[in-house]
């Protein structure tokens, strides 16, 4: 797998899964960003998380970000693996990781990647809690960053 990978995939993500494939030799930074489950969202204790995904459409959105990184930074390759089904404690459900000639273009279209993918891409996310389960529609923390800002 070399070059640049947009895949919504129901196996485990292993952290170095993207590495390889978007390094190349002219490039001086490769930036990755994993998402985790933690344990608690919201003041809940969480249990496990469930992921779903339009998975055709959801590949061609994240090929969409891949494409727009490439227009505004001076990145070489981008890749993203989204989990979906159960997920763990600790599990890794969003890898991204995009390669460039220098460490600031990577950092900031790392950044934004994650974030378009979050307000673009068709993925669900119910949150098991001990005490309960929902689907939860964007990112909680965000939105209390949001209050926050207010």
């Amino acid at each position: 797998m070399k070059g640049e990978v947009y895949r919504i995939q129901e196996e485990a993500i292993a952290l170095d899964a993207l590495y390889e494939s978007v390094l190349r030799d002219s490039d001086g930074a490769v930036t990755t960003f994993a998402g985790v489950v933690r344990d608690h969202s919201l003041g809940r204790d969480t249990e496990y998380l469930e992921y779903d995904a339009y998975k055709s459409m959801a590949e061609k959105k994240m090929e969409e970000i891949g494409d727009e990184v490439k227009a505004r930074w001076e990145a070489d390759r981008v890749g993203i693996l989204h989990r979906i089904g159960r997920l763990e404690i600790g599990e890794i459900s969003v890898l991204i990781a995009i390669s460039s000639p220098h460490r600031k273009a990577s950092l900031e279209a790392c950044h934004y990647a994650i974030d378009r993918l979050k307000e673009t891409v068709p993925i669900w996310k119910k949150e098991v809690w001990t005490d309960g389960e929902a689907w939860v529609e964007g990112d909680p923390s965000a939105k209390e960053a949001e209050k926050q800002e207010d």
